[in-house]
């Protein structure tokens, strides 16, 4: 008998994956956690019945949130990653020797646990001795921070569940006060493909744009996401995704990686046109 795991990215489309094993279902305060064993994805992890990441694209998602602004930012010391629980963007932020601190707020401890035990190679990331865990909510452990980090990155998938506070207007002044005069803040930025995705995209950039004094979207081809298309959001103080990318710099690192290049960095900001007709109406 075939076992298939589908996640409604529509009321009319459906993505599925066939499924060796179901290897983990609770329930925590927050959300219920599935992990399935598949033979196209490997391991993957849901919640509440979307898929968070697979072992086979998990890379392209957090290289594609670190590496373009530690790209862009001279001198990063000190990081805040809301969400982050399974431990890739830490494991990608710990190969810049030059940040000393690197917090991360995920409320779900249960969904760390899960992680640690079925998703290691991610999970490794939270064991770099710059790293503290907070297990709090975003938002309010950011409300008492002023002029802390010199990069945000907001690592929460879904601006509708237990993570809604985390896109509000709210939430972005709060990034924007904890952030130095000179910081950076990325984000998810969702699929603007399907129709009942695209109001959510407007209005984070909407927020952004009115927040920051630079605002831009950047794309990246994710398997599991929606319609297998993804957006992120750069938003800085002073520094721009394109004009202050020190190429050079960021090779030199000789940082391993399968996704992000440097020619991909600025391939990446070139959106297809009605990505870019939806980003300029919010603007206007």
């Amino acid at each position: 008998m075939n076992f298939w795991f589908s996640e409604h990215h529509t009321d009319n489309v459906k993505m599925s994956i066939k499924i060796e094993k179901h290897l983990f279902s609770e329930t925590s305060d927050f959300q219920r956690i599935d992990v399935f064993d598949s033979l196209e994805f490997g391991k993957f992890v849901t919640s509440n019945g979307s898929v968070i990441f697979s072992e086979k694209d998990e890379f392209t998602y957090d290289e594609m949130i670190v590496h373009v602004p530690m790209a862009v930012h001279p001198c990063v010391k000190k990081v805040l990653v809301i969400g982050g629980g399974d431990g890739g963007v830490a494991r990608e932020l710990s190969y810049y020797e030059e940040i000393e601190q690197i917090d991360v707020v995920e409320p779900d401890k249960l969904f760390v646990d899960v992680c640690q035990k079925y998703f290691p190679d991610n999970a490794c990331g939270l064991q770099d001795s710059r790293v503290n865990i907070y297990y709090e909510d975003g938002l309010k452990f950011l409300r008492s921070k002023t002029d802390e980090y010199d990069l945000i990155i907001n690592d929460c998938t879904d601006p509708l569940g237990h993570a809604a506070g985390l896109f509000t207007k709210e939430f972005y002044g709060s990034c924007y006060k904890a952030l130095h005069d000179d910081g950076i803040m990325v984000y998810q930025h969702g699929s603007p493909f399907f129709d009942e995705d695209e109001e959510t995209c407007r209005a984070m950039h909407r927020k952004a744009y009115r927040s920051f004094p630079i605002s831009r979207v950047y794309q990246a081809h994710i398997p599991t996401c929606p319609s297998g298309y993804w957006l992120f959001g750069f938003a800085s103080k002073k520094y721009h995704p394109l004009k202050d990318l020190d190429a050079k710099k960021w090779n030199d690192r000789n940082i391993k990686t399968w996704y992000y290049t440097t020619n991909l960095h600025n391939g990446a900001f070139m959106l297809p046109r009605y990505v870019e007709d939806l980003l300029i109406e919010e603007e206007n």
